[in-house]
């Protein structure tokens, strides 16, 4: 666990239940809260995720609200995930699953490194495929009928493509976590659901 003083807000991802309640605390859009007994990461203060899709490890897709929040104060990591507790939080907008898997995309490529920068695992033709094999990578495929494939711990980033080419389902997961497995090749649905592709 890390403990320090934020010099600048952090960009993070907050669950609530539908009433924009967590943990018996009302939270408000536009909001600024404080704690003054500081933050300790799964203990006390306000807990939010950096990356987009950890939040649904605390709140389930369905029934729930999301928020856009920026931490700050003291800031407290435990290490498992991308939970962070802070001393002080500000809502800065509600923001849905599409937003969520947006976010998620731009928090994954932007810490990515491949091994050769002009080819980034990502496809967007027609049955096109992409993988990604490294730490902590991503594999995107968002043309017609696309599969995507990782190792471990990595991130999958699918659509649906209709008849007509288009979108109608848009869907993220991380390899390892609910069902997904590694280096298995997933397509999505009409559904919106993750499934071995043929």
């Amino acid at each position: 666990m890390t403990t320090e003083t934020a010099e600048q807000p952090i960009l993070t991802y907050k669950g609530f239940g539908k009433d924009l309640k967590c943990r018996d605390f009302q939270y408000e859009i536009g909001g600024t809260y404080e704690n003054e007994k500081g933050a300790e990461a799964c203990k006390y203060g306000f807990h939010a995720c950096e990356h987009p899709l950890n939040v649904f490890e605390y709140y389930a897709p369905a029934g729930n609200r999301f928020a856009v929040v920026e931490q700050s104060g003291v800031i407290s990591r435990h290490g498992s995930d991308t939970k962070v507790a802070s001393s002080k939080i500000t809502i800065k907008a509600e923001i849905g699953i599409p937003g969520l898997v947006k976010a998620a995309v731009e928090y994954v490529t932007s810490r990515c490194k491949p091994i050769d920068p002009a080819s980034p695992a990502s496809s967007t033709g027609y049955r096109g495929a992409a993988s990604s094999t490294g730490e902590d990578g991503a594999a995107m495929a968002s043309g017609y009928a696309g599969k995507a494939m990782g190792a471990m711990g990595n991130a999958l980033f699918l659509v649906h493509r209709d008849d007509d080419y288009k979108i109608v389902k848009a869907g993220a997961a991380i390899v390892g976590q609910n069902g997904i497995k590694p280096d298995v090749w997933y397509s999505l649905n009409a559904e919106g659901e993750f499934v071995e592709a043929e």
